[in-house]
């Protein structure tokens, strides 16, 4: 069984067109963009090694498309599981879509450590 040597929190939105699958991809780059983790060469592992878990929650879990948030990841066996969460905020005006939050955990793990 893999080990799971890190985890990282991001949240992302999409302010005006209640793109679920928008929020959650910058909620990943969110997590991923501030960090430079070498960790598969850490442990002399290819970066393709590197299994990667996802969990994503949003307020309509069925409107992320799995294969666009797994596409922001450049490398690495990359699984997304969608769960309920994040948060709609509505307009004060009361008019038009809710700011759409998401966010993310990501894990890294890798086998044979």
């Amino acid at each position: 069984m893999p080990k799971r040597l890190l985890t990282e929190f991001g949240m992302g939105t999409s302010l005006r067109r209640q793109d679920y699958t928008q929020a959650a991809c910058r909620a990943v780059e969110n997590a991923l963009w501030h960090n430079s983790i070498n960790l598969a060469e850490l442990f002399g592992k290819d970066k393709t090694d590197m299994r990667i878990t996802v969990d994503v929650g949003v307020q309509e879990p069925d409107k992320v498309d799995v294969a666009a948030v797994s596409a922001v990841f450049p490398y690495g066996q990359v699984s997304v599981h969608v769960a309920k969460g994040g948060l709609d905020v509505p307009r004060p005006d009361g008019d038009g879509n809710p700011t759409v939050m998401a966010n993310v955990a990501i894990s890294v793990a890798l086998e044979g450590i």
